[in-house]
């Protein structure tokens, strides 16, 4: 027997079970329509919210720097990596938070492993919403605080777990999504926050999906509750909204001077590329001169949403543009979205444990970039395959 059979055996459950992940590629520019596995369809998946992965601007922002900077950066931001793009990038974001300060990371996962570490250790404790990404997770795991996770935006089982055990610890961190990226439902923050000050808690937020989709102008889940100064640390990502790649962490300056010092993928990995940081400040500028994609994506969900109901699709408790299309179990997920690609539309099954096992679904990402006649073929698609699958 050899030694790796077992990861075999492993993999053949996940087919048998329906949830082996099989990865299509991509060879179009992101945007409402994809070239996927070599046939055009009509994009649900990407979490490309304002339709700024292929944006002119950011795409000649990212060309101008190439020419004048060249790609990488070729070291970690504490040696010889940080150059003025990121530095300029950094105070953008911070302005556009409207926070004292802004650090950025390789990705919104590596933000999270960076931040939760250097607030919180062996001595401390992590109350954790139930649902929170998996980079929170790990970054809680990393920090090797005791982890005490609380009920779903249950705000009254977070302040029970606080009475129960904050007395045992030196330290303690709330940290919440601020937008759940599988449900789409909106974290009640006021009154986490209310519970946090109560007890003198940092508060996080991991605001990933919030992002250019809350707030003002899409300044995120602090801006769209008007907390600003009283959240602690915000995280966030520019792979999404932003339509690029890269993390945030926006708050307090010495909490943003502290990850400086001792946020290991700051200290130990290279910081992100010279065209990316450029595309970003692009995407900070675009954001800043008008909020007519943010309006256009809130009105195509709202339409998109209204519609799947009416269609006699179970959408969950989304309140964002996230759309999930509940169906249980995760063979019947997987055989709708193979049958929505056959009738030219690419929205990707997810099931465990990715979601809770029987919570199976289809994630539809909404974009400022569907046009009307877009979302209609989409409905349309819908309608064929939840009517041949017994669903509607």
């Amino acid at each position: 027997m050899s030694k790796t059979d077992w990861i075999q055996q492993e993999i053949d459950a996940l087919k048998s079970q329906g949830l082996y992940n099989n990865i299509r590629t991509i060879s179009s520019p992101q945007g409402a329509w994809l070239t996927v596995d070599g046939k055009k369809v009509l994009n649900f998946c990407s979490n490309n919210y304002l339709g700024l992965a292929n944006h002119p601007a950011l795409v000649a922002a990212a060309k101008k720097s190439l020419d004048e900077m060249g790609v990488g950066p070729a070291a970690v931001r504490t040696i010889a990596g940080t150059m003025s793009l990121h530095v300029e990038l950094e105070k953008r974001l911070a302005q556009f938070k409207g926070v004292e300060a802004a650090i950025t990371f390789q990705s919104g996962f590596t933000a999270n492993l960076a931040t939760i570490p250097v607030l919180v250790g062996k001595e401390d404790v992590i109350f954790s919403d139930r649902l929170n990404h998996a980079s929170i997770i790990d970054g809680a795991r990393l920090s090797g605080a005791k982890i005490i996770p609380y009920e779903h935006n249950d705000v009254k089982s977070l302040e029970e777990q606080i009475k129960a055990n904050l007395s045992q610890y030196r330290r303690a961190l709330i940290v919440t999504d601020g937008v759940f990226s599988m449900d789409g439902d909106i974290a009640p923050l006021p009154d986490i926050y209310d519970v946090a000050k109560k007890y003198d808690i940092l508060l996080m937020v991991d605001d990933a999906h919030g992002e250019g989709v809350l707030g003002k102008g899409g300044r995120g889940i602090v801006d769209h509750f008007g907390l600003h100064g009283k959240v602690d640390v915000e995280v966030g990502t520019m792979s999404k909204a932003f339509g690029v790649v890269g993390g945030i962490v926006a708050g307090k300056a010495v909490i943003i001077d502290w990850l400086r010092q001792r946020g290991r993928p700051f200290l130990f990995s290279s910081a992100v590329t010279v065209p990316d940081a450029a595309a970003c400040l692009a995407a900070v500028d675009v954001l800043e001169d008008s909020t007519q994609l943010v309006d256009k994506l809130w009105e195509n969900a709202k339409y998109f949403k209204a519609e799947m109901k009416t269609l006699g699709f179970n959408t969950g408790v989304s309140e964002t543009p996230i759309t999930p299309v509940m169906l249980g179990e995760a063979p019947l997920a997987q055989q709708f979205s193979r049958e929505l690609f056959e009738a030219g539309v690419f929205a990707m099954a997810l099931g465990f444990p990715t979601v809770p096992q029987g919570k199976a679904r289809i994630r539809v990402m909404i974009s400022a970039s569907h046009s009307k006649d877009d979302l209609n073929k989409g409905l349309e698609a819908f309608k064929t395959v939840g009517k041949k699958l017994g669903v509607i």
